[in-house]
């Protein structure tokens, strides 16, 4: 993507009109470009207001003009941003004036990647820049911006700081194989390693906690028709999502909603009832509702609270991923004149509510939040993505197995690389270029 020399623009405001817009430039042509657009080139993080003019000297627009010098920008390159009124025509006439003076467009993240690769940030920090764009909740935002700030990444080189000093003191001893002075003792290597295992439990909490937070809670109803599916959504929502009246089998596809609970995202599916159907419209949408299990992380199985569970409902759990989360939530206990509550039963959850008045759904809110281990009110939790969690779980298979070899410091030292390797890729240390590709082509053009 970075070609040594370009120069870049894009638009970095949001599509469509606003009151202020944004076309920002980085690269060596900045100075060149301002000369050309402003007249001169404003003093370096001075805010000047001026005029846009284009080839021909005709007024694009007024506005302010910012020039950083690198080092000193978001990029570590000259950057200049021009902040003009946000029209869309107008946005665009100043982009083009950027390329026709030999800028070209942006990619998306093509500016946090050149932040990345001149060292202004590191790689969990320039991730954290579109999960702060992107967060859909309070708690999401708060905890993108710590990793942002950096939290994440000192989390990571502190225990990465004590994890190559003790692989540093492991291979000195490989030096002097024929000495009987027994040096993983002495060095106290097992203790050592067993604080370092136990730090990185830490780190991997609060991580898995952001992971949470920036991915949601894949939910999916699924049930009989005219159990109450589409009541439940609608009592989650808050709204009314999806329409609901007596006649088996109104929804016939799937109806995607998203909330919170205590800051956690929660994307809910309401699906079609699952039964054997002659009609062709109600049959895709069945379809469709085997689909959306595949991806989820927890399905609600809707009972009606007058029948007890039977063999159509037990059929639905043969069509259902093993790895998926069950609970079985018997509803509509308003008509039944039953008290909500919470039951266990052979490994089940059992949940009774009234979709219709309400009662129980905290119940089962409550129960959505255990059952993916996320923590209301944690505090000092940071953003972090899957990738940064599997890497997690690679750097503690490794010091575990460094753990059970105390008496042969060799594969102690091997065990101990690998974990580094692991480790440092979390902020971009030991990061292939493929993977720098794939996490950057997600940003938005203009960041």
């Amino acid at each position: 993507m970075l070609k040594p020399g370009e120069t870049i623009a894009a638009i970095a405001t949001a599509s469509g009109a606003g009151g202020i817009g944004v076309v920002r430039v980085s690269g060596a042509l900045c100075q060149s470009i301002a000369n050309q657009i402003l007249g001169h080139c404003p003093a370096p993080r001075y805010a000047a207001y001026l005029s846009f003019y284009d080839s021909n000297h005709i007024l694009i627009d007024r506005g302010i003009a910012i020039y950083y010098q690198n080092p000193h920008s978001y990029t570590g390159e000259d950057v200049l941003e021009l902040q003009a009124h946000g029209g869309t025509a107008l946005m665009q006439m100043l982009l083009a004036r950027c390329i026709e003076l030999g800028a070209r467009q942006a990619e998306p993240g093509e500016f946090t990647r050149r932040a990345y690769l001149n060292d202004k940030i590191d790689l969990a920090q320039a991730e954290a820049v579109a999960d702060v764009i992107n967060a859909s909740t309070m708690e999401a935002a708060q905890s993108a911006m710590r990793s942002l700030l950096g939290e994440f990444s000192n989390s990571i080189n502190t225990v990465l700081t004590k994890l190559i000093d003790l692989r540093m003191y492991v291979e000195a001893c490989l030096d002097f194989p024929e000495e009987e002075i027994d040096f993983i003792t002495q060095g106290n290597v097992a203790e050592k390693l067993a604080k370092i295992i136990a730090e990185l439990k830490t780190v991997f909490s609060k991580a898995k906690q952001g992971s949470l937070l920036r991915e949601g809670m894949q939910v999916v109803l699924v049930g009989q028709p005219n159990v109450g599916k589409s009541s439940l959504m609608n009592q989650l929502s808050g709204e009314e999502v999806a329409i609901v009246t007596p006649i088996a089998g109104t929804t016939r596809d799937a109806i995607k909603n998203s909330i919170q609970i205590n800051g956690l995202p929660l994307h809910i599916i309401d699906t079609a009832g699952l039964r054997d159907t002659d009609d062709e419209v109600e049959k895709i949408g069945i379809a469709r509702t085997y689909r959306a299990l595949e991806n989820a992380q927890v399905a609600l199985l809707l009972v009606d609270a007058a029948h007890s569970i039977g063999d159509d409902e037990k059929s639905i759990l043969g069509h259902l991923p093993q790895e998926i989360a069950k609970i079985w939530v018997h509803n509509k206990i308003d008509t039944t004149q039953e008290t909500a509550k919470s039951v266990q039963q052979t490994n089940e959850t059992h949940i009774y509510l009234s979709a219709k008045t309400g009662d129980g759904i905290d119940l089962l809110k409550l129960h959505l939040l255990q059952l993916v281990g996320f923590e209301q009110n944690a505090e000092g939790i940071f953003m972090a993505r899957t990738r940064h969690l599997t890497a997690l779980k690679q750097v503690d298979v490794h010091l575990l197995q460094a753990q059970s070899m105390m008496h042969q410091s060799e594969l102690i030292a091997e065990e101990l690389r690998l974990a580094q390797e692991a480790l440092s890729s979390i902020t971009g240390e030991f990061t292939p270029d493929d993977l720098l590709g794939e996490i950057f082509s997600k940003f938005c053009i203009g960041k």
